[in-house]
């Protein structure tokens, strides 16, 4: 059984003014999150900031998160890291703080060949019990696990048993389902393509847009697979400018923005990451007008 279908979302961090953890606020958004729908909360991925977390920070967080929920919805902890030792680390403190499944990233910067991914996956599984879904996002680690090594990574550990894919390669996606029988776990790491990715079999999405859409983001994905196919892409195509607004700078810069607009208060980046352009905050405040989140 998946860890979840339908929506997961890829929850901001919020930050105080000096810019520590606002964990007050993190309470509010997350029930927001279970009020309206959301399917899972994924905690302390990119959106999440984890990148300029402290380890410390890093599994509190997670730790928080997984006491507010209560259980109510699945919780994915983002535990991904450049250095295996790491990762096991933070991998093994998630489980123990009672996430129900991980999300790893594959290896940054340092860019792992395919023979290197596979050990890095399989030392990590070997460390822990709970499930675990690889996140593949060449366009910001370098680094694209192909499709016949997930696979391979896929079958060598009974706790990997999912992928976010967000390459935006249909064909790699396809082979990867060709390859497993359609037995994976497949979510789609880019809003804009929810119905593409369900199309090959896919259960879900790990979501920005849900961060300030939860309710919509829930529709797509339910309705692709209760088989209002009709009506989950008319929703994407209604979702697709503001969507495509949310990424018209790296995320998470815009969607926090976004949130704060709507006057869920979740505070400002931690740098490197600065403030949106004004041009780009005008395109993002006039499609979250069109969509209705704000007037």
């Amino acid at each position: 059984m998946a860890l979840f279908t339908g929506a997961g979302v890829a929850l901001i961090t919020p930050m105080k003014e000096d810019g520590s953890v606002n964990y007050e606020k993190l309470a509010e958004i997350i029930d927001f999150q279970i009020d309206n729908g959301t399917d899972s909360i994924i905690i302390c991925g990119t959106t999440g900031e984890a990148a300029t977390l402290t380890v410390e920070e890093h599994i509190e967080v997670i730790r928080f998160c997984c006491e507010q929920v209560k259980g109510r919805i699945p919780v994915v902890a983002g535990t991904g890291s450049n250095c295996t030792q790491s990762a096991i680390t933070l991998s093994r403190e998630a489980e123990n703080a009672g996430a129900d499944g991980l999300l790893c990233v594959t290896p940054y910067y340092n860019k792992a060949t395919q023979t290197g991914l596979e050990a890095h996956f399989k030392k990590i599984a070997d460390s822990v019990r709970i499930p675990i879904i690889l996140y593949n996002v060449p366009s910001r680690t370098g680094c694209n696990i192909k499709a016949g090594t997930a696979a391979r990574i896929f079958a060598a550990s009974d706790n990997v048993v999912g992928i976010k894919e967000a390459t935006g390669d249909m064909s790699q996606v396809a082979s990867l389902m060709n390859l497993t029988d359609g037995k994976i776990d497949l979510y789609s790491g880019n809003d804009d393509q929810i119905v593409p990715i369900m199309s090959l079999g896919g259960k879900g999405v790990i979501s920005v847009f849900s961060n300030v859409a939860p309710r919509q983001a829930h529709e797509i994905p339910t309705d692709f697979l209760e088989g209002r196919t009709a009506d989950a892409l008319a929703k994407q195509m209604k979702a697709l400018p503001l969507m495509n607004a949310l990424f018209c700078e790296v995320n998470p810069i815009p969607v926090k923005h976004a949130m704060n607009l709507m006057g869920m208060e979740v505070g400002p980046l931690r740098m490197p990451l600065s403030p949106m352009e004004p041009e780009n905050l005008e395109r993002l405040r006039a499609e979250m007008v069109n969509y209705g989140l704000i007037k």
